[in-house]
């Protein structure tokens, strides 16, 4: 049987709709809480995913749950320290229980930051940057990749930074830990195709969050940063919902063509470092 035009309309906008919505899909966001993480929970949940989050403090886990029920988002969340590989794995369990079985998306996000001389880190924090920054993610993707793979249709995304791809002042380790990411993204991406699991990193350079407070900071070497960003073509300083629309489009249909892909939303620094002043 023939169909009109107008059916024919009809049927195009809808799976145009259906590229650019995340209805009913599952999704789980470490560190949702604040900065990025928070913003991310509300991209994707406007989008119509049902998210679950994670935090270390539980008053803050449930002030946000409730402010994001207010706004009608379908929030869960999870009291987890990601450092410890236990919690990492009850986390998996709680969000394969509430979703039964099956996670369309993986966002990893929570991360640690440290400005300091290469000399001047120590063995400890060494060990807390890379366990935070790089075994926990990839401990994640690893026991969540059996709910990614049971959809057919999953999408990880990394949170990366400028300073896995640019030296940047005092960042050499933290640098490493975003670097080893961004090239778990690239092996990661290729060996999981197969199974319908796209992988993709988003690397920011300075976002307004509260992941690192001045005064933990050596004076002298926040000098060098404000130099750097005054050099950034864009505004110095993003916004956390500046980079979360970024997150929410490699995890809708409509980017389906999009994997072992790193990012940048870093105002077009890494274009050229240069502003002209007109």
């Amino acid at each position: 049987m023939a169909t009109t035009g107008q059916e024919q309309s009809s049927s195009s906008s809808n799976t145009r709709l259906q590229k650019w919505s995340l209805h009913g899909k599952t999704a789980l966001v470490t560190g949702g809480t604040r900065g990025i993480g928070c913003a991310i929970v509300e991209e994707l949940a406007g989008f119509g995913a049902i998210v679950h989050t994670c935090s270390r403090n539980q008053k803050e886990l449930d002030e946000k749950i409730q402010e994001w029920q207010v706004k009608g988002f379908k929030v869960t969340g999870s009291v987890c320290d990601l450092f410890s590989k236990e919690q990492r794995e009850k986390l998996i369990e709680t969000v394969s229980s509430v979703f039964e079985g099956k996670l369309n998306i993986l966002v990893n996000n929570a991360a640690i930051s440290m400005i300091k001389r290469a000399a001047d880190i120590s063995a400890e924090d060494y060990s807390k940057i890379m366990g935070t920054n790089v075994e926990s993610p990839f401990h994640m993707t690893q026991i969540a990749y059996p709910l990614l793979k049971a959809c057919g249709n999953a999408s990880i995304v990394f949170i990366s930074s400028l300073a896995g791809s640019v030296a940047l002042p005092a960042l050499s380790v933290y640098g490493a830990s975003k670097g080893a990411i961004n090239q778990l993204t690239k092996f990661l991406a290729c060996e999981w195709a197969s199974d319908g699991i796209r992988v993709n990193t988003v690397s920011p350079f300075a976002v307004k969050t509260n992941i690192l407070k001045a005064e933990d900071i050596d004076p002298s070497l926040l000098g060098n940063y404000s130099e750097l960003m005054c050099r950034t073509p864009l505004k110095p300083i993003a916004e956390p919902d500046e980079i979360s629309p970024l997150v929410a489009f490699l995890c809708l249909s409509a980017a389906s063509h999009i994997t072992g892909q790193i990012i940048h939303v870093d105002g077009g620094f890494s274009a050229g470092s240069f502003k002209f002043q007109s």
